[in-house]
């Protein structure tokens, strides 16, 4: 008798002793009040009404939504960001002991340093370098959270959202912009046409006959379509003329009387 109540007594300690964590989980484990270890994965043996698993840490990657609306930029002009934060704890210890509720602050201090980055930031880098924004609000999480054995993985913002009259005004610039650019393009273009108009008069000027062919063949250019008409200039037609029909025969000269 005393035999099964001696094993039922075992039994019955290692059903409160034996606890299993999951692969992602630390224990958090307490011996009297002060901190003992931290267990997990797997199997581990806990002493009863010594040890206590105070908290189980959960090591998977989060994400918190953070959201600033009517923030001002350093150009002062008022902006709504929204954003995600993905981000892990890497030390269970710190995030048991060194602050009660580790989730919430990461929420609270995410929210904080993402009005503090859209304070010190102009609205042109926020909406065209995006990347930078990220990376200086991760840094800044990362540094209030190291303390507490969480650690910001990354940070991604995903909308910038501005005043309609100032979305109509940058589009306007944007338009004025666009159309500055064409106009100088077309200038350089028509720059370039001039130079070499300028160059081919200068061939020409150097050699009547290629001004003669170029001629020709710009009529035949005009003249290959059915029923067209061309009208040349008397002096033109001349010169088509000589360079076109054979060389006369020398004509004899008048007999002397």
């Amino acid at each position: 008798m005393s035999l099964i109540v001696l094993v039922a007594v075992l039994v019955l300690i290692l059903a409160f002793s034996l606890r299993i964590a999951n692969e992602w989980t630390r224990a958090v484990v307490l011996r009297l009040g002060r901190f003992q270890a931290i267990r997990g994965p797997g199997l581990y043996l806990l002493i009863p009404l010594v040890d206590v698993v105070a908290m189980a840490i959960d090591l998977r990657i989060r994400t918190i939504s953070i959201t600033a609306e009517q923030a001002l930029t350093r150009d002062t002009v008022s902006v709504g960001v929204d954003a995600i934060v993905f981000w892990r704890v890497v030390d269970p210890r710190a995030a048991a002991i060194n602050i009660a509720n580790y989730r919430e602050a990461v929420e609270r201090v995410a929210q904080t340093s993402l009005r503090e980055m859209i304070g010190a930031t102009e609205l042109s880098r926020l909406l065209t370098d995006r990347r930078t924004a990220d990376e200086q609000l991760r840094q800044t999480i990362a540094e209030k959270t190291a303390s507490w054995g969480v650690t910001v993985q990354s940070v991604e913002i995903r909308d910038v959202v501005i005043p309609t009259a100032l979305q109509d005004a940058m589009s306007r610039q944007a338009q004025a912009e666009r159309e500055r650019q064409a106009r100088v393009t077309l200038a350089s273009a028509e720059i370039d046409i001039a130079r070499q108009v300028l160059a081919a008069a200068e061939l020409y000027q150097a050699n009547p006959v290629a001004l003669q062919l170029r001629q020709m063949n710009l009529l035949y250019e005009m003249n290959k379509e059915r029923g067209a008409t061309v009208l040349i200039p008397t002096e033109m037609a001349a010169s088509l003329g000589a360079l076109g029909s054979p060389p006369r025969p020398p004509q004899a000269a008048p007999a002397a009387r």
